[in-house]
């Protein structure tokens, strides 16, 4: 236990660059007393330690200090070498030389195990740019504007200053404080057009848990049951909650929270001939009335 203390003292100064003995003593649940044992020990192992009285005072690592690589396991450096190749891969780290230099000093082989790639398939160097800027967005505070499609049938620009990127349900999106209706919103990025930087810069602010983009939230719902045919189980498996979902011999039944509003209609009828409304009743006639007005286009 006291080996794995000692080295988690060092990662903690590392990670905050000082603390107090009491802290220490209160992370690790045992008296500061141990704790000052435990600074004279790393001392005493060459480890540029110290504590100092006063305002500001405290244990701290001497400035620039930098763990030898022999404080980590093997696994450990795979496992940092990985997380790093994971964020190469999703574009978020564009840094070949850094992966490079962390593998000549762990002496990690090369494993290419992950590719990530945002675009549809096809390879769009577009989507990729997208995300290029909504990045550079993200991590240097710049605020972004583009033209965006709604769930509900709108269209017409934005301004965000963005949060973070999500990946959720199979997509991409995007959330941050919009300008434009002066809330948090959260975006799917598929949905984007003419995306690019504005000048200026703004301060982060507090975001609340994402909630899918396109989908109405806040008004009244209400439940449904439904029937999906045998042909539409990939869809069922994305976009529903396992435990509303019910395996037949012919198919699936569903039941499940919608907006008592026209997305709807409108994401039901998506599912064209796979999908028939068992309840309620009310649900059932609009959706008849809205096929047969689509209909009606074709006669």
């Amino acid at each position: 236990m006291q080996v794995g203390r000692l080295f988690e003292i060092i990662y903690l100064l590392l990670e905050r660059g000082h603390s107090t003995a009491a802290e220490l003593a209160e992370h690790f649940e045992c008296s500061q007393r141990t704790i000052y044992r435990d600074i004279d020990l790393l001392s005493g192992a060459g480890i540029p330690v110290y504590a100092s009285r006063g305002k500001g005072g405290g244990i701290h690592l001497i400035e620039g200090y930098v763990l030898n690589r022999s404080l980590l396991t093997g696994q450990q450096q795979d496992e940092i070498l990985f997380a790093l190749q994971s964020l190469q891969a999703t574009h978020a780290v564009q840094d070949d030389e850094l992966l490079s230099q962390l593998r000549g000093l762990f002496c990690r082989a090369q494993e290419d195990w992950i590719e990530v790639d945002f675009s549809p398939w096809g390879n769009l160097e577009g989507e990729r740019e997208k995300f290029n800027l909504l990045k550079t967005g993200i991590l240097n505070r710049r605020p972004v504007s583009f033209l965006y499609h709604s769930g509900m049938g709108e269209t017409g620009e934005r301004q965000v200053e963005p949060a973070k990127l999500c990946y959720k349900s199979g997509g991409w999106y995007l959330q941050g404080f919009c300008r434009t209706r002066q809330a948090a919103r959260t975006f799917k990025i598929c949905r984007m057009e003419q995306v690019r930087l504005l000048e200026g810069s703004f301060e982060k602010r507090a975001m609340p848990p994402i909630e899918p983009a396109g989908t109405p939230t806040g008004g009244a719902l209400f439940q449904a049951e439904l029937h999906f045919e045998g042909s539409a189980a990939f869809r069922v498996c994305d976009e529903f909650d396992p435990r509303s979902v019910r395996q037949e011999a012919d198919g699936f039944r569903v039941t499940a929270w919608f907006p008592e509003d026209a997305w709807t209609l409108n994401y039901l009828l998506s599912f064209g001939e796979q999908v028939r409304v068992l309840a309620p009743q009310g649900l059932l006639e609009a959706l008849r009335k809205k096929a047969e007005r689509i209909a009606h286009y074709y006669e």
